[in-house]
Order: structure tokens, then sequence, then C-alpha cells
């Protein structure tokens, strides 16, 4: 398999999947300026709306979207408890949080990457804050978004919150949150996916 990449972007929620997994894969690393990889392919010829992440399967077809490309590599491993079993509730559950983070959170907070955007960036912060409070007071209950059990949600959180000290948003309001940060940063595939991308 082979994850197309940009570091420190959403991608990592995937990186993390796959190491998580011990699955063997190829790191792809993409431009998203130029949209070009690391070896000079154009990216877009993997993925047509030139985003990452892309997850490339051996027999060639392309997965794209975060939320639907960590389910797929949980699915590959279920003694690894990633994610429920399908088909279940606590399947259903897990959706339901990948869904939350993708929309609410990684939506939100991804719309300050855009240029032009700072006489706006006030009001998408109180969104943003706002929308945290669902996790934080999840996170204030239980170690993970699904309970004990760490998940792929997991580590699509970590990712997300991950932006904050780039985008200069202080977390401190939300305990729960910043020690979720360390827990989940603490993870031998967490550190081995971070410093993959050189972001250690």
């Amino acid at each position: 398999m082979k994850l197309y990449y940009a570091p420190g972007a959403c991608s990592l929620s995937p990186h993390i999947a796959l190491c998580e997994a011990g699955l063997s894969f190829e790191l792809v690393k993409v431009d998203l300026g130029t949209k070009k990889t690391a070896s000079g392919e154009d990216f877009c010829t993997i993925n047509p709306d030139g985003y990452v992440p892309a997850l490339q399967l051996d027999n060639g077809v392309v997965l794209t979207e975060g939320p639907a490309i960590v389910q797929y590599i949980a699915d590959l491993v279920p003694e690894k408890n990633l994610a429920p079993a399908n088909g279940s509730l606590a399947r259903y559950q897990l959706q339901s949080q990948l869904n939350y983070i993708a929309t609410e959170l990684h939506k939100t907070l991804g719309a300050l990457f855009a240029p032009g955007i700072e006489n706006r960036r006030d009001a998408i912060l109180n969104l943003f804050s706002r929308r945290l409070n669902h996790a934080a007071s999840q996170l204030a209950k239980t170690p993970y978004l699904m309970g004990d059990t760490y998940t792929v949600a997991d580590a699509y959180l970590f990712t997300v919150l991950g932006w904050a000290p780039h985008l200069k948003l202080d977390l401190s309001p939300w305990p729960s949150l910043t020690s979720f940060i360390d827990r989940v940063g603490a993870r031998p595939a967490v550190q081995a996916a971070l410093r993959a991308e050189g972001l250690l």
C-alpha cells in the first residue's frame, strides 16, 4: 500500500492507523501547493481532488477521505481493536465520532489555513471552541472517545488538535483535551508516525 501524505496534515490520522496496525506501507510525500509528489508525479492522477490523504491499495484501487481510510485499515487487522466490529452499535458510534471530527472540528479549524481568512478568524475560533466542548466533555469521563479503548477516532482527533499551536489556539481551557493529547502522543505508533513526517 502507498499512503500519500503531507506532513502534519489530516493524512497523519491514517498514517498513525497504519503504524498502529503494524501493516507494511510506503509513504509518498505530496506538496499540496504544486500537487506534485516528492518524485515529481502529478498527484491529481492519484486523487483528482488534489488533497491528502489517499491510500493506494496493492491492486491499484485508491481510497480517499480519512474516516473511510482509517476504518479500512482497522478492518484489515480486527485483532488490534482499532475499530469495533462492522454492524455493531459501537461501530456506528465510532462513525458518529469520526463524522463529528470531520465536519465540526476538522472542517472548522481547517478553514483557518485558507489565505485571506484573517477577518473571519475570531468567528471561526469561536465556533471551533464551542464544538470542542463535545469532545472535551466525553474525554473528561473516559480516556478515549469510545471509552477505555483507543480507536482510529482518537488518532483523528489527535491530528486535528495538533494544529492548534500552529494557529495560536490555546487549548488550556480544556484540560481533558490537553491530557488526551499527551496520552495519545505518547503511544509508540503515534511517535513513529510523527517522526516519519519530521514532526518531532
